[in-house]
């Protein structure tokens, strides 16, 4: 039986990934800061990384953090790969990257390129940004008596599950290089997905379109993040809000 480890595996893509290939009967190992017996910083690396990778055949790559030190991370995960041999490295990156003069998309774009040159097999999985990122942005954007919503700007919103069933897939079968793009089911406003969230939340704000400016927002004004052409998911953004209501977890 192969072994698959799952960095950044209690995370919200990670511990659905590992959830799915346990479930399938994979040996699979989970690496966080936290997570015994593999807590493991990436970002500092060393000999508890080496005994992570040891005899893994394949790396789901989750692990990411907005607050930095993406590429430091994967240096030291693609230098620890080579040493134990493994033979297939899979990723997942968000959809426009290349096109998106962000920070945190750059350093994304930084890492899908260290892992293409690292000399492993390799896959990366772009996709569009998941429900709960909305979620969370539409939680803090409500808080004050009028909600702002930047104008102009549309997204594409895509299951978490959905990834990590298409990420599973990939991780089971032979290195791709970059497989096809994976976007939600929908491409709508800001404004449109907000009132979505209101509706679901019971919440009454007024809606105020911000306009933006820079070549960052410019490129999210012309759908950069999107990818029209590849709206592969199912799930809706009110689907996900129904079933999170459900279940207690849309906050106010």
């Amino acid at each position: 039986m192969t072994t698959i480890l799952v960095t950044g595996g209690t995370g919200t893509l990670g511990r659905l990934v590992t959830e799915r290939l346990r479930a399938d009967g994979h040996d699979t190992r989970v690496l966080s800061r936290h997570a015994q017996p593999y807590a493991v910083d990436l970002r500092t690396g060393g000999g508890a990384l080496d005994a992570a990778v040891a005899d893994v055949d394949t790396v789901v790559h989750c692990a990411s953090s907005p607050r930095g030190g993406d590429e430091q991370a994967a240096r030291h995960l693609v230098d620890a790969a080579r040493r134990a041999g493994v033979r297939h490295l899979v990723h997942i990156s968000i959809v426009g990257v290349d096109r998106v003069p962000l920070g945190y998309y750059r350093t994304k774009l930084a890492v899908e390129r260290l892992i293409e040159e690292s000399g492993l097999g390799w896959t990366v999985l772009r996709t569009t940004q998941f429900h709960d990122l909305l979620l969370q942005l539409f939680q803090t954007l409500a808080k004050p008596p009028v909600m702002p919503v930047p104008a102009r700007v549309a997204d594409q919103p895509i299951d978490v599950a959905e990834v990590a069933g298409r990420l599973v897939e990939l991780a089971l079968g032979e290195p791709a290089g970059r497989a096809q793009d994976m976007g939600g089911p929908e491409i709508r406003s800001l404004e449109s997905l907000a009132r979505a969230y209101l509706t679901a939340t019971g919440r009454r704000r007024p809606l105020i379109r911000v306009p933006l400016w820079g070549p960052t927002y410019r490129a999210f004004r012309t759908g950069g993040h999107l990818t029209a052409d590849r709206a592969v998911g199912k799930g809706t953004f009110e689907e996900f809000l129904r079933a999170r209501s459900g279940g207690g977890g849309v906050g106010r």
